[in-house]
């Protein structure tokens, strides 16, 4: 069964930087992809950025692109969001997914991910 774990988050302050942790397990042989997602109250969850488990290969949205890093650790089987320049307009609750048939490559649509994590919260005060 995939299990997925997120830590990190925080309040920080305008420009602060935080890295957040997906603990990932249960995962069958093959290829699948973890993505970061975002929700702030009221709006709709918002794909942040994607990395391909196999190959490393990363995509991300257009508001990060450029301030957050997502990376993976085979070993430890932990994809991590490395977030710098923070803004207010980054707060929300950050989750990450499973995409286990990547039937879309780079795909930051909430509805191809299988599996989500509960989400941690991050707060970006002015």
């Amino acid at each position: 069964q995939v299990q997925l774990v997120e830590s990190g988050g925080g309040l920080v302050h305008t420009g602060g930087s935080l890295r957040l942790s997906c603990a990932a397990s249960g995962f069958a042989l093959g290829d699948y992809a973890i993505g970061w997602f975002r929700q702030a109250p009221g709006k709709e969850r918002e794909g942040v950025a994607c990395i391909s488990m196999n190959d490393g290969i990363t995509y991300y949205s257009d508001s990060v692109k450029g301030r957050f890093t997502i990376s993976r650790d085979l070993v430890k089987n932990t994809v991590y969001l490395q977030m710098n320049s923070l803004e207010p307009g980054d707060t929300g609750v950050y989750y990450c997914a499973a995409d286990l048939l990547i039937l879309v490559p780079g795909s930051l649509v909430p509805g191809h991910y299988d599996d989500w994590g509960l989400g941690t919260q991050v707060t970006v005060s002015s």
